[in-house]
């Protein structure tokens, strides 16, 4: 995919504290986080329906400078949610949306701001998730997107949605790592001390949304032994006797903690750590396989081709940035 370099943000009226900070932790080119070097140059410029002063959730007052004419000068629109997204459903920005779209560039929105998205025709025919708590609504109101309640994001390559809150993080983690490598988004994850990619989705916070009890330590240790373990291949059977529980625990508490199951959870480790050593070192595909787990560099190509779309080689050639000296696969 084509690296972006100009990001514009739309921001709604009432628009929501974190939404604005996850595309300032992410994409902002300066800032008390942006001691990263050897990260792409990004310039975030946000926008509104109208250049002044907007209010946020919570009362604050976020001077806009920028209107709709900068749309023109993005190579990627990140769509904000904010409480009046309703009052942009028809009109100039949803208009500004299309045009954009039709001059193929990226538009990507999360939480509510995906609404715009689908009241735009951009959605239509295809799947979409929002916030788990506005899931019937985007479904009643726009019956031709097929809305997922348990994504945490869905990327149609011009066109992705992101669910709701810390999900635009993952979102947006997601484009830079689809865009600018494995590498890049990894390093900002950890400045901004969140993971580059949590497996599972939405449908581990619907019920509860607000997690009980005390966080697992016990998991959290198995887990980092398991990352830095993968050529081992570790089993079921061995993480559960690490966390000294049984087997069906185990899965329990994996299934509460993860929002997915074990074999899921490692195989996305294998391929984030596989991307990592394909940007960073010069080891072969087939030293890169054993590395990770994978019983022959064809298995990795197959798993890689299946899930990221190329093969190991071609991905290599994209975000190549030579060896380093901040090997992945260790502890962070």
């Amino acid at each position: 995919m084509n690296a972006f370099h100009r990001v514009v943000a739309y921001v709604p009226q009432g628009a929501t504290a974190l939404g604005l900070g996850v595309v300032s932790g992410v994409f902002a080119p300066s800032g008390v986080l942006d001691q990263r070097p050897g990260l792409p140059t990004i310039e975030l410029t946000l926008c509104a329906r109208r250049p002044g002063t907007l209010r946020t959730d919570g009362g604050l007052s976020l001077n806009v400078e920028r209107g709709l004419d900068a749309f023109a000068e993005a190579e990627l629109i990140m769509v904000l949610p904010g409480i009046g997204f309703r009052e942009d459903l028809d009109g100039s920005v949803v208009q500004a949306l299309k045009t954009a779209h039709e001059r193929g560039t990226l538009i990507a929105g999360h939480c509510v701001g995906s609404f715009l998205l689908a009241a735009a025709g951009l959605l239509d025919g295809l799947e979409a998730t929002t916030h788990w708590q506005y899931a019937d609504e985007m479904a009643a109101t726009f019956p031709q997107v097929t809305v997922r309640r348990d994504a945490l994001y869905i990327d149609h390559g011009q066109i992705s949605t992101g669910a709701g809150a810390t999900a635009g993080f993952d979102l947006s983690l997601y484009l830079m790592r689809a865009h600018h490598g494995a590498t890049v988004a990894n390093r900002i994850a950890r400045h901004l001390v969140t993971p580059p990619h949590r497996a599972g989705g939405q449908a581990q916070y619907l019920h509860a949304p607000v997690p009980s009890g005390s966080h697992d330590q016990a998991l959290d240790e198995v887990l980092a032994w398991a990352r830095k373990n993968l050529d081992r291949r570790p089993s079921v059977d061995q993480l559960a006797a690490r966390a000294m529980t049984s087997r069906r625990t185990f899965l329990r508490r994996f299934k509460q903690a993860t929002g997915t199951s074990p074999h899921a959870w490692l195989k996305g480790q294998r391929l984030n750590q596989a991307e990592e050593l394909l940007e960073t070192t010069d080891f072969s595909v087939e030293r890169i396989a054993q590395l990770v787990g994978y019983t022959s560099s064809a298995s990795l190509r197959d798993q890689f081709v299946r899930h990221r779309g190329v093969p190991p080689r071609e991905y290599r050639r994209t975000f190549f940035r030579g060896p380093s000296l901040d090997r992945p696969g260790k502890a962070v």
